[in-house]
């Protein structure tokens, strides 16, 4: 992987990782038109390089996650990961298969569009408009409900927001809600892709994550560089997207996800990109 690629790549991620439009099936399509999508290293670093869009919800909402007096934040955050965690725990080698396939993308993308489209018409009248109010059975359904990104292409943002708007939060704190779940969600996965994952290596040899990244400096500089870009990008697009979720809604989403997904089906029609 070049730098460019790279630098592509986790721009992509900056931009789509807390938009309802899917960060993984973005840089699916991404890595598949950049013709890397199959080498090991780029699945290594579509994961790693979340540290740097964790990071900027860290950064941007520093005063929540150190408030350590409202310590029943963090026991739900803990509650709504652990359904993810079981799952992705459970089912890790199905979840990578569906990670290989663009056709899967360009069918959630598609049915996930038209879900967008009039998901605003089914919760209007919230009840939930401040974190604290938050029950832990809530945080719980929301974490089930957010394992619904487990398939590639169905956004782990707009499955977790939804969850929120089911549970009777408002538009505003059902996205703040998601963005605070995503924190230890993909911190785990990407934990887990770096520390424990066995990944195939040059000549079949399996390496861990971790030992991937440090077997060559352009490995090394791609994750650093990766990082750096993706929290910047995700910086601005959690600012945009608050604002433009509480005045526009989510159909404006909708019809994009549309839009991508017939291109996604026209490129593999085509041959430009291939399933698998």
């Amino acid at each position: 992987m070049s730098i460019l690629e790279a630098i592509i790549i986790a721009i992509v991620e900056g931009l789509t990782e807390f938009l309802p439009v899917s960060s993984t099936g973005h840089m699916i399509i991404a890595s598949s038109l950049l013709g890397i999508h199959t080498e090991s290293f780029t699945k290594l670093f579509e994961v790693a390089i979340q540290l740097g869009a964790i990071l900027a919800v860290v950064v941007l909402y520093w005063k929540k996650f150190v408030d350590f007096k409202s310590f029943s934040f963090y026991i739900k955050l803990a509650l709504a990961v652990v359904p993810a965690l079981l799952l992705g725990f459970l089912f890790s080698d199905q979840i990578d298969a569906l990670l290989e396939s663009p056709l899967t993308v360009a069918i959630t993308l598609l049915l996930g569009g038209f879900v967008l489209i009039f998901i605003d018409r089914s919760f209007q009248h919230p009840s939930i408009h401040e974190e604290a109010e938050i029950s832990y059975g809530k945080a719980i359904i929301i974490g089930i409900w957010q394992c619904l990104a487990m398939i590639p292409g169905v956004s782990r943002s707009a499955a977790s927001i939804i969850g929120g708007m089911q549970q009777s939060l408002s538009r505003k704190v059902a996205a703040e809600f998601s963005f605070f779940l995503a924190v230890p969600t993909m911190a785990a996965a990407t934990g887990y892709s770096l520390v424990l994952k066995d990944w195939p290596g040059a000549n079949g040899v399996e390496q861990k994550g971790y030992e991937m990244l440090l077997s060559s400096q352009d490995n090394l500089i791609a994750f650093i560089v990766g990082n750096i870009v993706a929290f910047v990008v995700a910086l601005l697009a959690i600012k945009f997207f608050i604002g433009f979720l509480q005045k526009h809604g989510f159909r404006w989403f909708g019809y994009y996800r549309i839009v991508a997904g017939v291109i996604l089906l026209i490129l593999l029609w085509t041959g430009v990109i291939h399933n698998g």
